[in-house]
């Protein structure tokens, strides 16, 4: 490799410079206007490559039931499942609302009401393999009597894991108030 007296001029000045900016911004030294001694070229390329962190394991997170709206009652039925590769040991599901819940709510231990709108869910560890996870049956009570409710469901939390197939885990469910299922 050739390198000519600018480029190595060039790198110089850039490591001294880099140097001397990472001294002052992580604290190592107090700034003294002093620029450290440069660097050679081939110690800079003897230096180990930056070691990398890992990747989050892999899952792949899904939600599947059915909504039901009749009257002033909405019904959420709902099974969490993971189709792996990996487990995953904390995942919150989140449920929102396009009409506003009204008066206390009876839910499962595991839910709680986030705000008029939205309820969150713990799906607990979810192994990997498909096998059906935590099991949710809501029935809520809605201000008024609309004539139908979007539901969107999705993960607020996934336990840190890479999901790369977020569309099981991401529904959005029109009920008409007829009190028929309507399936995600």
């Amino acid at each position: 490799m050739v390198l000519t007296r600018r480029a190595r001029l060039m790198v110089f000045v850039a490591m001294a410079t880099a140097a001397t900016v990472s001294t002052v911004m992580w604290g190592a030294g107090k700034a003294t206007g002093v620029v450290p001694a440069p660097v050679p070229v081939a110690a800079v390329a003897a230096m180990p490559a930056p070691a990398y962190r890992s990747v989050a394991p892999e899952a792949d997170i899904s939600y599947h039931g059915h909504v039901s709206l009749w009257g002033e009652e909405l019904g959420v039925w709902l099974v969490s499942e993971n189709h792996g590769p990996s487990d995953v040991m904390r995942s919150t599901v989140r449920l929102r609302f396009s009409v506003a819940l009204t008066g206390r709510q009876e839910m499962p231990s595991a839910c709680l009401q986030a705000n008029a709108r939205t309820v969150l869910c713990r799906t607990g560890p979810l192994h990997a393999g498909g096998a059906a996870g935590r099991q949710f049956a809501l029935e809520l009570q809605l201000a008024g009597r609309p004539n139908e409710v979007v539901v969107r469901i999705d993960t607020a939390w996934n336990g840190g894991v890479t999901d790369r197939n977020p569309q099981n885990d991401q529904h959005e469910v029109l009920a008409p108030a007829t009190g028929d299922e309507y399936v995600f």
